[in-house]
């Protein structure tokens, strides 16, 4: 049976992948909205850097656990977000298994959990979904068009699954769903190496190294900053919809104006060079926010080159300070 409270207190929320990029901007945001946190996370690609911030506050915990494994918590649960996953191409080319086992015997776990303590449910889906689209922008009603068993299929595959197997609690345990479909989101706290193209090419620029851009830079994304994204999931979670909902920022551009962008923004003298298309690289994402304008009252606000600002600040930093680290060790 689920655990009782004994009376009215703050709503509890269990995060996991709460030491991830994503997760741990929601941990922050939710901790804000007067929630107590439990975040959930084996640090495979999270770090603590993302949330020590949050040691002493006794309206947070962190446990250090692999979600496949069995979720035990002896504490009443309202919201169980599952942010849980490898999210870069690095990521789950390398980790293509635990990718897989994460969506799926996860999704699993976390799903159990909100079904044993009755909590509403929320899972972390993404743009990949829709794989190479044949449509554009992509609209929710787009089944996709993925290669389930090229290299990024781990991922992908993975992802599809986890819709499908939430769908199935919501219709079968009655279990109250929500999933989003995170488009491209950029912002502090993502990983230098961690192979998306903001990371990739900040990280580039402020080292005046070449900026690769893969084929000929025609292929498209839209970038939307952190804080607009934790915005729209959280009125997702509170909405009553149950059918999944794009979240991103219809703002297209190509790759190579994406370089020249972030070359003017860093101040750096990179140069651009090309460099040959991974396999099954969607060539156009953009997402249809028309269902989340109207059912969510829900758009992006920050602007790219100001998002951009804040997020070539924090890697600026931390190179700073990786600096700092080798100096002293070399002292």
């Amino acid at each position: 049976m689920p655990a009782k409270r004994s009376g009215p207190t703050q709503p509890i929320s269990v995060v996991t992948g709460g030491a991830g990029f994503l997760g741990s901007h929601l941990t922050d945001y939710l901790l804000a909205k007067g929630h107590r946190v439990v975040a959930i996370d084996n640090l495979v690609t999270g770090s603590l850097q993302n949330i020590e911030h949050l040691g002493g506050n006794p309206a947070f915990k962190y446990i250090q656990q692999d979600v496949t494994e069995f979720i035990f918590l002896d504490m009443p649960v309202d919201y169980v977000w599952h942010f849980a996953s490898p999210a870069s191409p690095i990521d789950y080319l390398e980790l293509p298994i635990q990718t897989l086992k994460v969506g799926s015997l996860g999704t699993h776990k976390a799903l159990g959990l909100a079904k044993h303590k009755n909590a509403r449910f929320l899972l972390a889906s993404t743009s990949e979904i829709y794989g190479d689209p044949l449509v554009h922008p992509q609209p929710e009603s787009y089944w996709g068009n993925v290669n389930t068993i090229g290299p990024r299929g781990c991922y992908d595959e993975a992802k599809r699954f986890a819709e499908a197997l939430t769908m199935a609690y919501y219709r079968e345990h009655k279990v109250d769903t929500r999933i989003v479909r995170i488009f491209n989101t950029y912002g502090p706290r993502m990983r230098l190496n961690d192979g998306r193209v903001v990371p990739s090419f900040v990280g580039q620029a402020l080292k005046n190294k070449p900026i690769t851009v893969f084929g000929d830079g025609s292929q498209t994304r839209s970038f939307c900053y952190c804080s607009d994204l934790i915005e729209g999931i959280y009125r997702l979670m509170m909405s009553s919809t149950n059918l999944p909902v794009n979240i991103g920022n219809p703002r297209e551009m190509s790759m190579l104006e994406f370089a020249r962008t972030i070359i003017q923004a860093t101040g750096s003298k990179s140069k651009i060079i090309f460099t040959p298309l991974p396999q099954d690289d969607p060539k156009l994402r953009q997402p249809d926010i028309t269902l989340a304008r109207r059912i969510l009252r829900w758009e992006p606000k920050v602007k790219l080159e100001d998002g951009l600002a804040e997020t070539i600040s924090f890697f600026a930093n931390r190179e700073e300070g990786v600096r700092q680290k080798k100096n002293r060790r070399r002292a």
